[in-house]
Parts: structure tokens; sequence; C-alpha cells
């Protein structure tokens, strides 16, 4: 099981530009439409919607993809 983050928690990923940085604003535990797309979730397997510390991009990953800084 991918580690557990909670909102406010400061995470680094990786995107296809690179090693980006942001903080959790929401944590999802049931499937939510995003982008055009179900995203599965679960409590188990929550989904994070991430703020870009540089863009203000809203990004929604697993916790697999994630790190703490």
């Amino acid at each position: 099981m991918a580690e557990q983050f909670d909102v406010g928690d400061p995470v680094r990923w990786n995107s296809e530009a690179g090693h980006v940085e942001g903080v959790i604003v929401k944590k999802h535990t049931h499937d939510v439409e995003y982008k055009g797309h179900t995203r599965h979730c679960s409590k188990d397997d929550p989904q994070y919607e991430i703020k870009s510390d540089r863009t203000g991009h809203i990004a929604l990953h697993k916790g697999g993809a994630l790190t703490k800084r």
C-alpha cells in the first residue's frame, strides 16, 4: 500500500516537465470525475489533488506517485 498523505502536506512528483512540488489541497476516498474521466479511489487507495507551488495548476495523483518533501 502507498504512503498516506494529509491535506496541507508538501509533496513532490514527477511529471512530463520534470519534478514538480506542491501542496495537497484535497484527499479523495471515493471515485471522482476529473477532466472528463472517472478516477477510482478508496480509503485504502486514495487520490490526492495537489496545487503546484510554481504554476498553481491542480493535478490528481495516487500516493505511490508522491513523496513528502
